[in-house]
């Protein structure tokens, strides 16, 4: 069965840190494109972080830049997205999604087929 599970949420104080992991099942990750988005209370989603399959590069959102690491272990058909100095504005369910080659520099939620369930981030002391 072909699958997104993602885990890692939770609630964390303001400054605090968490790693979500977002672990593919019943195909291999390699050489894909991989993306988190998230959506806040009342926002529309948006991209955060996303490892394109064109050229390797990565994309982060300004609002996250020097504090969230988007990475991937092809060995172990995960991705992660480290986050550190977290804000309450970082609250939001956040999604892994991937999708094969060729995909865009960027992070554009369009370009993306296959998603996982969510998972909740909430920031708050």
């Amino acid at each position: 069965q072909v699958q997104l599970v993602e885990s890692g949420g939770g609630l964390v104080q303001p400054g605090g840190s968490l790693r979500l992991s977002c672990a593919a099942s019943g195909f291999s990750l390699d050489y894909y494109a991989i993306g988190w988005f998230r959506q806040g209370p009342g926002k529309e989603r948006e991209g955060v972080s996303c490892i394109t399959s064109v050229d390797g590069s990565t994309f982060y959102v300004d609002s996250v830049k020097g504090r969230f690491t988007i990475s991937r272990d092809n060995a172990k058909n995960t991705v992660y997205l480290q986050m550190h100095s977290l804000k309450p504005e970082d609250t939001g369910v956040y999604y892994c999604a991937v999708d094969p080659p060729p995909v865009r520099p960027g992070c554009f939620e369009t370009d993306f087929r296959r998603w996982g369930q969510g998972t909740q981030v909430t920031v708050s002391s």
